[in-house]
């Protein structure tokens, strides 16, 4: 008991901040690729890590030493939400020097959509590059036809590939291209090759990390992050387990494993309060978008499309700074542009699909991907300079189909072909598709004539000529609420016919206000 106590101490903390005091605020998570200080492996001594950062157990049941009527602080829900924030990099941080190991699945239900090998070793590679002092430094493509044994390989194969890794100071970490690893595969395999091994959900979650912005996208990730964390949950446990007599906490008939999952189920309930919270402001947002009557258009594609290359041209806006790299955005951003009727619309970036992206990581994103099934159009952004072009639309698409959005939408989206500068003499093979380059201008304006159309047609706007009197304030109510494309003032009749752009909602109050 005692010895357990004393291996609980430093990592556990036993005592609540009371619910008049504020906790200290955390500082945005940086990428520990992006020069956070060395952090090793978790030791079983630090058990607070990314699931004990909420509040710990007190002595006197969880009531504050103050009493129970103190009120919370104004920025109680805002403390609570940086706490949530914290946790261990998921990742070493510094150089690493990775060894790409990709298991080529012949047939079965464990073939990748993907045709070629390495083509899906391109897009790891991509994801390693990604991290900054990361660097593929060997790259293995191993056959199998057993991806889910627990040690993926066969024999033989196994044996081989053991040989390299060890025989290879240079490898610091191996990259598993696979979706998931389960934690008694992951500790075979990194006893057997003698480094830390990664999956590919463990990688693009820690991408995630870094990119992440905006307080609602951290606290994305922090929910995408759970399953991670109670699958390393056992393996760290069980070390404490080790020599010692009693596996309860203080005679409190709860063992210490019990403990840390009750930690983590509390964590995960605050996180999704946290999150319902930031999803009602979003819903307000919306609500005043729709107030304006401002048509809305998503932007969606897979990852490194242009997406973000393309709302830049559309709209001028010198602020949006495009990345070339994969999962550049995660928080949505809106962004006003003008289509050649004078119509204002907004166009909403979004965050980019992948193949084989884990289900729970667009579970923990579904707040995020509700501007999608509200708003009027969307566009599909296809690069179609990739080989692997039609396998990345079929991902785009069962993502969008998954997402159970309504089916006009999906009937109506607007597909635009990207990077067409990168294929010579490109002309597109398929009907209804738009060629552009959004780096070199080429095909914006046709874009531009066909989003016009179909947010005309997906919200039901009517082209008008109205005649107005000049001396009223006919012409200013629809300077404000309409889009006004022409005015042809009659100087003799006082009057002037306006041709405009107008919902059924706003020619409804038009004709209120204004009868006759």
């Amino acid at each position: 008991m005692w010895a357990l106590r004393a291996a609980v101490r430093p990592g556990l903390r036993l005592s609540r901040v009371g619910r008049g005091r504020s906790a200290p605020r955390a500082a945005a998570p940086s990428c520990p690729a992006r020069a956070l200080a060395a952090v090793g492996r978790r030791s079983p001594g630090n058990l607070e890590g990314p699931w004990g950062g909420g509040r710990g157990l007190r002595a006197d049941g969880g009531r504050s030493r103050t009493g129970d009527d103190e009120e919370e602080p104004e920025d109680a829900d805002e403390n609570a939400e940086e706490e949530l924030l914290r946790g261990e990099p998921l990742l070493p941080a510094g150089t690493q020097r990775v060894c790409l190991v990709h298991p080529d699945v012949k047939w079965g239900p464990g073939k990748s959509q993907m045709t070629r090998a390495e083509w899906q070793v391109a897009e790891a590679t991509a994801l390693v590059h990604t991290l900054d002092g990361w660097s593929v430094v060997q790259t293995m493509v191993v056959s199998t036809k057993t991806p889910d044994r627990k040690l993926i390989f066969g024999k033989g194969n196994f044996e081989h590939l053991t040989e390299k890794i060890r025989g290879s100071p240079d490898i610091t970490c191996v990259f598993l291209n696979v979706e998931r690893m389960a934690a008694p595969t992951k500790k075979e395999l990194e006893a057997a090759w003698g480094v830390e091994v990664f999956d590919r959900f463990t990688v693009v979650l820690h991408i995630f990390r870094c990119n992440a912005r905006t307080k609602e996208a951290r606290l994305q990730v922090a929910l995408a992050e759970m399953p991670l964390h109670r699958s390393n949950l056992k393996r760290d446990v069980a070390h404490l387990y080790r020599g010692v007599g009693s596996r309860y906490i203080m005679g409190s008939g709860e063992s210490f494993m019990q403990l840390q999952q009750r930690l983590l189920r509390e964590k995960e309930a605050k996180i999704r309060k946290a999150l319902d919270r930031l999803r009602k402001k979003r819903h307000l947002l919306r609500r005043q978008r729709t107030r304006r009557e401002f048509p809305v258009i998503s932007v969606v594609g897979y990852t490194n499309c242009g997406k973000t290359t393309l709302i830049k041209a559309l709209t001028g806006d010198a602020a949006i700074q495009p990345r070339d790299q994969l999962f550049a955005t995660l928080d949505v951003t809106a962004h006003a542009g003008t289509l050649p009727s004078r119509m204002t619309v907004l166009y909403v970036d979004t965050i980019g699909f992948l193949s084989q992206l884990p289900h729970g990581l667009i579970e923990s994103f579904s707040a995020t991907l509700e501007d999608v099934a509200h708003s009027d159009l969307i566009l599909h952004v296809r690069d179609v300079s990739h080989p692997e072009a039609e396998l990345q639309k079929c991902s785009v698409l069962s993502t969008l189909r998954g997402l159970q959005l309504p089916a006009p939408l999906l009937d109506s989206m607007v597909e635009v072909h990207n990077k067409v500068d990168l294929v010579p003499g490109y002309s597109p093979t398929e009907p209804n598709v738009v060629p552009v380059s959004a780096l070199r201008g080429h095909g914006l304006q046709e874009l531009k004539a066909e989003l016009d159309a179909a947010v005309l047609k997906a919200t039901g706007r009517q082209i008008l000529t109205l005649r107005v009197r000049l001396a009223g304030a006919q012409l200013s109510w629809l300077y404000k609420e309409a889009t006004v494309q022409e005015v042809d003032v009659i100087p003799e009749d006082g009057a002037a016919d306006v041709r405009v752009i107008i919902s059924n909602s706003a020619y409804g109050k038009f004709r209120k206000l204004f009868p006759g």
